[in-house]
């Protein structure tokens, strides 16, 4: 039996700011319209996938946020099954704790996006108006744009001439950029949070001529200037005396800072209680670098998302976060952030993925493929079909029901003709209303099969009688050159299920708003 939480109950345990994880079960669209501040966005659809690393201790408080049906306490019920101890549902949901009066917020990412207008103002984080860089450049003058944001969204588009150095990277550079004091170094993203944290990491570092770009690539559309399109070419690898004064530079920060720096080994031992104490290992390389050794167990979010994006891996506040690099350099900048953004516990491996190597420990190779908790037995309950046995009933019984539960993007992008669209965490709400027969042929699809696999259990948990799974998804039904259908075509549930930046959409009016939003975040610390 699950039991529930006041929403004046909950706000006092947040005041007391002990061990606890607040997880908002709803879909992105919803948590972005509003919630409560210090919630992790966990929708229903992924908690099997992604639990074990928000809440790596099973005794731990976990409370469920949801609307005022019955997902919160669904979601808390499957929690539950996989060994968490305390588990509660909020009563009443966020609905329940806006009626209250209690604080709520808006947006992504609110924390670091509010910490990153904070050292704006505090830190009075110097800036370049678009138009004044697109003149400085068009003038020819000695201008280097960094673009902080992760090479996927770079080969989007840039501004123009800019390259791509990821912020967590920032300090490698430090040293290159000291040889040429007479360029004006700019540092971009998308928005601002980014721009100002890179900004400021390299002027904590001694540099002084560095500026951010006000707005990122949103206030140089808004300004009326084009961006580059898919520059197509990789970021520039600063020196080796660079990369080696970086470490000197850690080194620094780390002493002035009080950073803890730990051994390989004592890293070992910290390893070995995990399931006991929470601990959250996140090494900040790139993609590449960790897929080419990395300590297992360790967490692949690259330096500047890691700041960006704290609240969506680290759920207990509390909890011990170990952060590691190749040396030492990107790992301690991370660690600086994060103290600064008020994790008390955060610690540095000394030498990183070198000393760990050099201790003797061993490395592993590629992206790990983490078993997603539940799915096996999810497997014993459904029927799991091919690709070419799936074609040949759906063309024998044309009452099946096909319903893909990938999210709504995939689902756009392609999914079986005649497939209806629904995102996993509604089902129970919305599938038995619409088709009461559970006598129905239901064939139920996603692109490689995991969430499909789930969703199959869930319906038989409900009674449905003739469910399938197709086999490795819809990957499996293109790789056969079979036609996929493409559009929200068909949707039985809200596609809220996904937020697209306004950077990659190029609504100007909603880059208008966004950046109001965001620096309105600023205003509590003064005037932005």
């Amino acid at each position: 039996m699950i039991e529930s939480v006041s929403c004046d109950a909950l706000k006092q345990l947040m005041g007391k700011g002990g061990s606890y994880a607040l997880l908002d079960i709803r879909e992105a669209g919803e948590y972005t319209s509003g919630h409560i501040p210090g919630t992790t966005l966990l929708p229903r659809r992924d908690i099997e996938f992604r639990i074990r690393d928000l809440v790596p201790v099973r005794n731990i408080s976990v409370i469920t946020v949801g609307d005022s049906g019955e997902r919160a306490k669904l979601a808390a019920t499957t929690i539950g099954l996989f060994g968490y101890q305390n588990v509660y549902v909020l009563q009443g949901g966020f609905p329940a704790w806006m009626e209250a009066g209690h604080p709520t917020a808006t947006g992504v990412n609110v924390p670091s996006k509010e910490f990153g207008e904070k050292i704006h103002i505090e830190c009075a984080v110097p800036e370049i108006d678009p138009g004044e860089l697109h003149a400085r450049t068009a003038r020819g003058e000695n201008v280097f744009v960094m673009d902080a944001r992760t090479p996927e969204e770079y080969q989007h588009f840039c501004i123009p001439g800019g390259v791509n150095v990821p912020g967590g990277d920032l300090i490698l550079w430090a040293g290159e950029l000291e040889k040429d004091p007479a360029a004006t170094i700019v540092i971009n993203c998308a928005g601002r949070t980014r721009s100002i944290i890179g900004t400021q990491t390299l002027r904590r570092l001694g540099l002084s001529n560095v500026l951010a770009l006000k707005n990122g690539t949103m206030g140089w559309l808004l300004a009326g200037l084009e961006l580059e399109q898919h520059p197509g070419r990789d970021g520039p690898k600063p020196s080796a005396q660079s990369r080696t004064e970086a470490e000197a530079l850690a080194a620094r920060i780390a002493t002035e800072e009080n950073i803890p720096l730990i051994s390989a080994l004592e890293l070992r031992d910290l390893l070995g209680q995990r399931g006991r104490r929470t601990l959250y290992p996140i090494d900040v390389r790139s993609s590449e670098e960790y897929a080419s050794g990395h300590i297992p167990g360790f967490l692949w979010i690259p330096g500047g998302q890691a700041i960006q994006r704290a609240d969506d891996y680290i759920a207990v506040r509390n909890g011990t976060v170990v952060l590691t690099c190749d040396a030492t350099a990107r790992a301690t900048m991370a660690a600086y952030w994060y103290r600064r953004m008020g994790f008390k516990d955060v610690r540095v491996l000394k030498g990183g993925i070198r000393a760990w190597k050099d201790s003797g420990l061993e490395l592993e190779k590629g992206r790990p493929v983490k078993p997603v908790l539940g799915l096996e037995q999810a497997r014993k309950t459904v029927k799991v079909i091919s690709a070419q046995e799936a074609a040949q009933r759906l063309a024998e019984q044309s009452d099946t029901l096909i319903l893909d539960v990938a999210t709504s993007l995939e689902y756009k992008a392609g999914h079986l003709p005649g497939a209806y669209w629904i995102s996993r965490g509604w089902l129970e709400e919305k599938v038995p209303a619409l088709f009461p027969n559970r006598k129905q042929p239901i064939h139920v699809t996603c692109p490689n099969g995991a969430q499909s696999t789930l969703a199959g259990a869930t319906l038989v948990g409900l009674g449905y009688q003739n469910i399938s799974v197709l086999q490795d998804g819809v990957t499996s039904w293109q790789r056969e050159g079979r036609f996929l259908e493409t559009g929200l075509t068909k949707a039985l549930s809200e596609p809220n299920d996904a937020v697209i930046s306004a950077s990659m959409t190029g609504d100007k009016s909603a880059m208008l708003r966004y950046l109001d939003w965001e620096i309105a975040l600023g205003r509590k610390y003064g005037k932005s």
